[in-house]
């Protein structure tokens, strides 16, 4: 072999080896979170701006990514964010919500650095403390696949995040009050699409949000980002092929409307291939006594012709959502950034270890109004939960298992207590989310997806395995449980840390419908989980204590 080609080959082997030695790339952000004031419904209210924008602006990173993010807080109150259903693979530490972080003080900053590791998919990030979220700063955050992942469907010629959500016109430390004070919030002012209601203070339409090329198709990412309402997406004439949800992708079958609950993000397809002109979105709640719409307009480019009055109605009852539900399945012969690949993790064939049965209830304590799951109301210590438990004075605080794998009766009194469920590292547990009341639930899990396995009315019994998909559900992370009715979900915990499952109607959330999840591994290694930060801040009990060990290979 000659020189000229051994330099090659040798150049060639020290290419591959530093590509595979490479680190993952860093995307930096500077953040500053202030109060500003906006009139989305035409009257002037305080909001949360990021970077002087409301909603907050997007995060576009690509799978594997290590995001750093420099938070400032230039609120006269704590704050933090969290990152809904960004996985923080064995990184508890970036997850921002009371039980793991201390709150950021006013004036000060605090940098998030986790890796959006083996994910694709549309989600959000949003503010975690007291009712923060009522007020703005969220905004979206997209994964896009890696170049050498093939995702399936063609490059769409744009790609638009569309956040829909209920708003009120009372300000957060005044709704904070009235749920303090044992008042409900009632129902919300308005829906809003991406900060506006759709008409400005005549009565008139306001400019487009999106625009679209005729013949030509565009990815819309759809998150429900409000507090409260579930809501039917639909944009006028045209029709919507469902391609993502909550990081997995989908068979992609087409609706004409589609129930997104509280929490949840999609993703569609839509094709210009209407005359051109403006069309509307709309966005309806649903399961509501009242009927809210916020609208935006899409825009054909060039167009000068307004859009047609009629809206279509978003549709009736829940049995019509339950259905599209049962018509929503995981693609799985789709490549993507996930740890069972080409659909090789066969979930229906797990033994499952541990049921859990969850029933959300609602009383008053002291006079109080409170929400519970298992007739406890969690509420959080001074000290974030994942701190007692890394210091190992967690008994000073709080006691695990307060909570049993099944509810107590009825009519059981509420205890108010933090609430923290211990789960073995790497088991398959299965968790039954079953709702007695009218209204319509939505639960999220921090750390993990789960694959919901099926949902049903009245209480569920072990006959209602029987209905279970254990072929091909989307897993995700954040399920609806429709009035009523139970839902099943089931997971391998194998994310060491402490995570919270947490009811997405936040008047419920603040009142104390949630809980932890601690998983510990026993290994107490590296592998499983990094060590707390050298940023990390500080707060009560732990101020003054020594650091323990350092986990270590």
């Amino acid at each position: 072999m000659s020189m000229s080609r051994l330099s090659f080959f040798f150049s060639f082997f020290l290419l591959v080896i530093s590509a595979v030695h490479a680190e993952d790339p860093y995307l930096y952000f500077t953040w500053n979170v202030s109060y500003g004031t906006a009139s989305p419904l035409g009257i002037p209210q305080q909001v949360i701006l990021i970077n002087g924008q409301y909603p907050g602006p997007n995060i576009n990173s690509t799978t594997n990514n290590n995001i750093v993010l420099n938070l400032f807080n230039n609120l006269d109150e704590p704050f933090l964010m969290t990152w809904n259903g960004v996985q923080q693979r064995k990184n508890a530490w970036q997850d921002g919500v009371p039980g793991t972080n201390c709150p950021i003080p006013p004036g000060q900053n605090f940098t998030y650095h986790f890796q959006v590791k083996d994910q694709i998919g549309s989600f959000f990030y949003f503010p975690s403390l007291r009712m923060h979220r009522t007020a703005g700063g969220f905004g979206g955050l997209r994964i896009n696949s890696r170049l050498l992942i093939p995702v399936p469907f063609a490059d769409p010629a744009d790609d638009y995040t569309v956040l829909i959500y209920d708003w009120f016109t009372k300000g957060h430390t005044t709704l904070a009050r009235f749920l303090d004070r044992g008042r409900s919030l009632g129902r919300p002012a308005g829906i809003l699409i991406n900060g506006k209601s759709g008409k400005d203070s005549n009565g008139n339409d306001e400019e487009p949000l999106f625009t679209m090329d005729s013949g030509k198709t565009y990815r819309y990412r759809i998150c429900n980002v409000g507090i409260k309402t579930s809501l039917n997406f639909r944009v006028q004439n045209h029709k919507m092929k469902l391609v993502e949800m909550d990081g997995s992708h989908t068979q992609q079958n087409v609706y004409d409307s589609l129930d997104v609950h509280v929490g949840q993000c999609v993703s569609v397809l839509i094709t210009a291939d209407q005359e051109p002109g403006d069309y509307y979105m709309a966005a309806t709640t649903r399961f509501t006594k009242y009927i809210l719409t916020g609208t935006g307009i899409i825009r054909y480019t060039g167009s000068n012709k307004p859009p047609s009055p009629a809206i279509p109605d978003a549709p009736v009852g829940w049995a019509w959502s339950f259905n599209q539900w049962r018509s929503f399945h995981w693609n799985l012969t789709a490549s993507a950034a996930r740890p069972n690949p080409q659909g090789s993790y066969h979930y229906g064939s797990i033994n499952i270890t541990r049921t859990i049965k969850l029933v959300n209830s609602g009383g008053v304590v002291d006079g109080k109004r409170r929400f519970a799951l298992n007739g406890v109301s969690h509420t959080d210590p001074e000290t974030p939960l994942k701190l007692l438990e890394y210091f190992g004075i967690a008994d000073k605080e709080f006691t695990y298992d307060v909570i049993k794998d099944d509810p107590p009766a009825p009519d059981s009194p509420i205890t108010v207590q933090p609430s923290v469920i211990k789960a073995e590292f790497r088991t398959y547990i299965e968790i039954i989310l079953e709702n007695p009341e009218r209204s319509i639930q939505s639960y999220h899990l921090d750390g993990y997806s789960f694959f919901p396995l099926g949902m049903g009315a009245g209480k569920w019994t072990t006959e209602s395995r029987k209905t279970y998909n254990l072929l091909d559900t989307v897993s995700r992370h954040v399920i609806q449980v429709y009035p009523k009715s139970w839902t099943a979900i089931a997971l391998t915990f194998d994310n060491a840390g402490m995570w919270n499952l947490r009811s997405n109607i936040w008047e419920r959330q603040y009142l104390g419908q949630q809980l932890y999840v601690s998983v510990v591994s026993p290994a107490r290694s590296l592998r499983d989980e990094y060590n707390i930060p050298t940023n990390a801040l500080l707060c009560g009990s732990v101020v003054n204590l020594p650091l323990p060990p350092p986990y270590t290979i």
